[in-house]
């Protein structure tokens, strides 16, 4: 194992920046996600990691190892790609021993090793069966199977669960997650979806436009994002955003708009708060409904959606479009004005020009 250091990595097709200026610390041992948008720069940032893209300024080191000019072979990394990348005249064995035999591994330790890849794998009786036999959750165990059994220092993904159907994916989701646990191997995963960032991953590096916009734990990223982009990113359903005015009164932080007026709690004021702002409210910090509507917006429901655990309630503020995430149980009925209480202690608050977290 050994940990990965990312120094003002930047990578430039022509004029265009695909990743610019990145630095991450990755420690030995931890599942660093890296998350985001298509285009964001995530998977361009993985194959330089890999070597398979190279990078125009910066430095990138594995362990003590400067590998700026190391070829992938050499790295002592291991990659899951998307689509699997199987040999498809291949049986499962000689898939994940082939990697082995090219390094003229001896053939006793490559039968050890595939075996016992394939045991903590789940997949000892595939074995002998071509990729074409198999399911997309088994092709892919058997992709994640011939990166374990060369044993690297690190491992990286790269969408390694698109493929897969909702149901499977949240099996491997959790497969990964116990893999990990058992290897302890340094692993770099790129995903787009925010659910498989904030379940998989020790830290999670949120990108934009080839800029890491946040590189914290999980929990941290969720609750104190650091600006308006990875505050909408990071959670689902996303956070609702609705333009407010500020004033004050008696001393207290008044923050209004069309249909709500909220006053911010003392210990959560701010003296230097420009006139205008950008309110984020999670939909599960709406509580409702209100009967008094204090400290609450004021909104007429144009759809529910039951989910079971959660009822989905939306309905339009001004010009925007909110959505809470109530009780199940509660009677909500399409075109009724309700009044939704704000849980004021997890309010964000957003400059509108900057984008930056101001509250």
């Amino acid at each position: 194992m050994a940990e990965v250091t990312l120094t003002n990595i930047t990578k430039r097709f022509g004029d265009f920046t695909a990743v610019d200026d990145v630095s991450m610390d990755i420690e030995d041992g931890k599942f660093t996600v890296l998350v985001g948008p298509s285009g964001c720069g995530k998977t361009t940032t993985l194959r330089m990691v890999a070597g398979l893209e190279e990078i125009t300024e910066g430095e990138i080191k594995i362990g003590e190892r400067v590998v700026n000019r190391v070829p992938p072979k050499d790295r002592d990394i291991a990659m899951v790609f998307q689509n699997y990348a199987l040999y498809p005249h291949m049986d499962v064995y000689n898939n994940m021993a082939f990697g082995l035999k090219l390094r003229k591994t001896p053939k006793a330790e490559i039968k050890s090793r595939v075996h016992e890849a394939a045991e903590l794998l789940g997949i000892e009786d595939k074995l002998k069966s071509k990729p074409r036999e198999l399911s997309g959750g088994q092709r892919q165990r058997v992709a994640v199977g011939r990166a374990i059994v060369r044993n690297p220092k690190v491992f990286l993904f790269d969408e390694p669960l698109s493929n897969l159907d909702a149901k499977l994916r949240v099996q491997m989701r959790t497969e990964l997650e116990q893999l990990h646990h058992k290897l302890r191997t340094t692993t770099v995963y790129v995903t787009h979806d925010q659910v498989e960032a904030m379940t998989l991953g020790d830290r999670i590096a949120v990108m934009k436009d080839g800029v890491v916009q946040q590189y914290a734990p999980p929990q941290e990223t969720y609750d104190h994002p650091t600006n308006q982009f990875v505050a909408g990113f990071i959670g689902s359903p996303a956070m609702n955003f609705l333009a407010a005015t500020v004033s004050r009164r008696d001393g207290t932080v008044v923050l209004a708009g069309t249909g709500f007026e909220l006053a911010l709690p003392a210990h959560r004021s701010r003296d230097a708060l420009p006139e205008r702002v950008i309110l984020g409210v999670r939909p599960e910090d709406l509580d409702g409904p209100s009967p008094d509507g204090d400290d609450a917006i004021t909104l007429t429901v144009s759809v529910t959606e039951q989910l079971g655990h959660s009822l989905l309630v939306y309905g339009d503020v001004d010009e925007a479009q909110v959505v809470a995430s109530l009780d199940p149980h509660r009677k909500v009925e399409i075109d009724s004005t309700i009044h939704l209480r704000v849980n004021l202690d997890t309010l964000h608050v957003f400059d509108p020009e900057t984008m930056e977290t101001l509250v």
